[in-house]
């Protein structure tokens, strides 16, 4: 009877131990989803209309972070999924993602941030207050 509740007992312990985990998890997930300009659809439109596109992967934590600091602009960005399409990432000469690439060939490979991709592109970022 005691190795039974002991067994309960560990049980319990592993699950309230694995339930926190996705709780934190879930809480550092939430707040490094908020991008950090509020509103980026100017910005992500301008890149789109010089044609920078960024190279990435679903399973890449730094393309993730990348399209988490756009928010809902994100989907103004030019977006090649690697994964998808394999044979166009190649073409384009990606070695890894996340790689933003400009008409004129240049490259930026690895998690670049807003800052970077605005003084890079020329595109203005919003004013923040």
């Amino acid at each position: 009877m005691t190795n039974s509740k002991n067994t309960i007992q560990q049980v319990i312990a592993l699950a309230v131990i694995a339930l926190g985990l996705i709780v934190l998890g879930y809480v550092l997930y939430s707040s490094s989803a908020q991008p950090a300009f509020a509103d980026l659809d100017q910005f992500a439109r301008c890149l789109a209309e010089k044609k920078i596109t960024m190279y990435g992967s679903a399973t890449c934590p730094h393309c993730q972070n990348e399209k988490r600091a756009f928010g809902t602009s994100f989907q103004y960005v030019p977006y090649v999924e690697c994964t998808v399409d394999p044979k166009v990432c190649t073409d384009a000469g990606v070695e890894g993602v996340p790689t933003w690439i400009f008409p004129d060939g240049k490259r930026l490979v690895g998690e670049q941030g807003l800052e970077k991709l605005s003084a890079e592109s020329g595109c203005q970022l919003p004013k923040t207050d």
